[in-house]
């Protein structure tokens, strides 16, 4: 017996495909900054520059990025890539990967099986380099990747771009150039992103989904009643510690407060202790459970 024909659902999972971005929704953070350490401890990024950057990348997992920040970091690469050997810039992926290979989200990747088993294909499309999203789209088991592309020349980076820079608008033109390549429809497809700057890539989809959206995103998401998954774990830490550390301040000048009174009651003899007085001693020594 011969296998029994497709599904109209199979057929339609055979003809489409699923696009992710990199930083935020696939991984948390920004791979830029493990790619930025691995070039400090190669000599290319100073110690300044790195501090710049894990302070950005701190802001990035905040709120995402902007336009404006994106132009700054594609200027800064260009600069720092004139000249650059590509076997150099190669030998720097094993330090890049062991960053961020483990910030990669599960439940995404879980996502993006889930594709591939209905029969999709996968593809991470990111404003970082082909070549850095080429090798985590092969190590983890994907389809391909769209990067941005620099120009080389006999071996080296001339630090001028390459084709289309794949952020923005940029990213539905390398999708489309694909889909015509590979035969996939677009309209039956998913994409996942994070950031308002994709929305372009969502829009070009029949299927968006956002992933720990920035407040423009997750107010476009809402009107457009779109699926949205959240699991960004650093906001909400730091709105804790920012909560604990408040806390701690009031209960600290709570503490000045009594040490001042025991100093101005030192002076005449002090009133025997009441019931209301031992209460709150007793309270400020017991420790609440955690």
């Amino acid at each position: 017996m011969g296998e029994e024909p497709p599904s109209g659902t199979e057929r339609e999972a055979r003809g489409s495909a699923a696009f992710f971005d990199l930083d935020r929704t696939l991984m948390a953070g920004s791979s830029g900054l493990h790619w930025a350490r691995a070039a400090r401890s190669s000599g290319l990024v100073s110690r300044r520059k790195m501090a710049h950057y894990a302070w950005r990348n701190v802001k990035f997992r905040l709120r995402g990025s902007t336009d404006e920040e994106t132009d700054a970091v594609r200027a800064e690469v260009a600069r720092m890539l004139e000249g650059v050997r590509v076997r150099d810039l190669q030998r720097l992926a094993p330090k890049v990967l062991a960053g961020v290979l483990p910030r990669l989200y599960p439940q995404m990747l879980d996502v993006a099986y889930a594709h591939q088993d209905e029969g999709r294909r996968v593809f991470i499309v990111t404003a970082a380099s082909q070549d850095l999203a080429s090798i985590i789209a092969r190590i983890v088991g994907f389809d391909g990747a769209l990067g941005a592309r620099y120009e080389v020349v006999d071996g080296v980076y001339t630090g001028r771009d390459a084709g289309i820079f794949t952020y923005r608008d940029g990213k539905p033109l390398a999708m489309r150039e694909l889909a015509e390549a590979e035969g996939i429809d677009l309209g039956s497809s998913w994409a996942y992103s994070d950031s308002e700057s994709d929305l372009p890539m969502l829009r070009a989809v029949g299927h968006p989904v956002v992933v720990n959206p920035d407040p423009e995103l997750a107010r476009v998401a809402r009107e457009e009643g779109w699926e949205v998954m959240r699991f960004e774990q650093l906001g909400r830490r730091l709105k804790a510690a920012a909560a604990f550390g408040a806390a701690a301040l009031v209960g600290s000048a709570g503490g000045v407060g009594v040490r001042r009174g025991r100093v101005r009651r030192a002076v005449p003899p002090p009133p025997a202790p009441t019931t209301l007085g031992r209460l709150a001693s007793s309270t400020r020594t017991r420790r609440r459970p955690r």
